[in-house]
């Protein structure tokens, strides 16, 4: 197997640090560099990765998809000093694999030098709505000429890096995974119940981080049409969204439902949690290019109501594995989990089918074998 040197620019643990760190979940041997210190590196030195932390990536963060280059050019020197500190490893290792856009971008500067393969995972749909004209076509170009292999998700990425202009030949589709943990401490409804203190009646759940496209306002909206539910919602702001986690509070206020709504925030326990409760909403109102969340419900065996887009309904097998409704729309939510918690034998079917395609096609294991087979057929490729 090649040496491999892994990049990845957030500090924080969202969606695809989740997916570097069960890529790399024995990671002795491993290596590294991320951006700044943080809960990832933490995270991947515990895991026996050997992690380089850049000197100047805390600076990076103020570089958002949408910043024209123009707005760009006050960080040029922290830019070009990560470059440098990139470019100082890379000729060590064989292979370097990108975990984020941003660490693509610097990544492919710093091998142009030393030639060394270059691959790219890609964890967002590239479109205008998720990133600025200049850095879609920076990446998109940069991509088309210095990436061995561009690694998505789901059929959704793909066909957006397409479309942006991405060559085809370079994509490879791998599911994300997920290793399918044992019941804890919350192993039932009744367990949850007790320890909120929520009144009798059915618990829906939403897992994610707390962002507007993530939808947890439509849920809300629901909520108030369905007055004997109640719901947990386990995430917290990361990315400079903390007025929409003050927003959505106010608006529990606001729907009158603030005494059947639970902000736990960020979660350990989240596959239990999942468990407990008897229905899981993933509301996005924009395409998600994955959902780790819908598959972790799978495994957690707890049905799923999810918006028609982006990767959902390819996970959800078209809706044979969950329930699918249109994004935005709270009516429809509402209905769809008012029908859930009366059909239990629909809900029993839709869990089972989601339960073994789970365990077919999204587990850890398959993403690692499939993973790290493509990097030693670009170690072969390589001269």
């Amino acid at each position: 197997m090649p040496s491999v040197l892994f990049t990845s620019h957030s500090p924080a643990i969202s969606g695809a640090e989740v997916v570097l760190l069960e890529l790399l979940e024995q990671g002795a041997g491993a290596s590294a560099f991320v951006f700044q210190q943080g809960p990832l590196a933490d995270a991947l030195t515990a895991r026996g990765v050997s992690v380089t932390a850049s000197r100047w990536g805390g600076r990076l963060g103020a570089v958002k998809r949408d910043r024209s280059l123009l707005r760009a050019l006050p960080l040029a020197w922290p830019i070009a000093a990560i470059v440098v500190e990139l470019a100082r490893l890379v000729p060590r290792y064989d292979i370097v694999y990108a975990n984020s856009q941003k660490a693509f971008i610097l990544s492919a500067i710093a091998t142009a030098v030393s030639k060394r393969p270059l691959i790219w995972h890609l964890h967002d749909i590239p479109d205008r709505s998720h990133f600025g004209a200049t850095q879609l076509k920076l990446q998109v170009g940069l991509a088309n000429r210095r990436a061995a292999r561009v690694v998505v998700p789901s059929r959704a990425v793909a066909d957006g890096f397409i479309a942006a202009g991405g060559r085809a030949d370079l994509v490879r589709i791998v599911p994300n995974g997920v290793t399918a943990s044992e019941a804890g401490d919350i192993a039932s409804g009744a367990a949850l119940r007790a320890m909120l203190g929520l009144r009798p009646g059915p618990v829906i759940g939403v897992f994610s981080r707390l962002a507007a496209w993530k939808g947890q306002h439509v849920v809300l909206r629901a909520l108030a049409t369905l007055p004997d539910v109640s719901l947990v919602i386990a995430g917290d702001a990361l990315f400079g969204e903390e007025a929409y986690a003050a927003h959505l509070k106010r608006l529990a206020e606001e729907l009158g439902v603030a005494d059947r709504v639970f902000f736990l925030g960020q979660r350990s326990d989240v596959a239990e949690l999942m468990r407990a409760v008897d229905i899981v909403v993933h509301p996005s109102t924009s395409p998600e290019p994955f959902g780790l969340t819908i598959v972790e419900s799978m495994f957690a065996g707890t049905p799923v109501v999810a918006t028609d887009i982006g990767a959902a309904p390819d996970i959800l097998d078209g809706g044979a594995a969950g329930t699918m409704v249109a994004p935005g729309d709270s009516d429809a939510l509402a209905d769809a989990i008012e029908h859930l918690l009366s059909h239990p034998a629909e809900r029993q079917a839709k869990t089972a089918l989601a339960l073994q395609r789970a365990r077919d096609h999204y587990t850890a294991k398959r993403m690692r074998s499939m993973i790290f087979g493509l990097i030693g057929g670009v170690g072969v490729e390589a001269p």
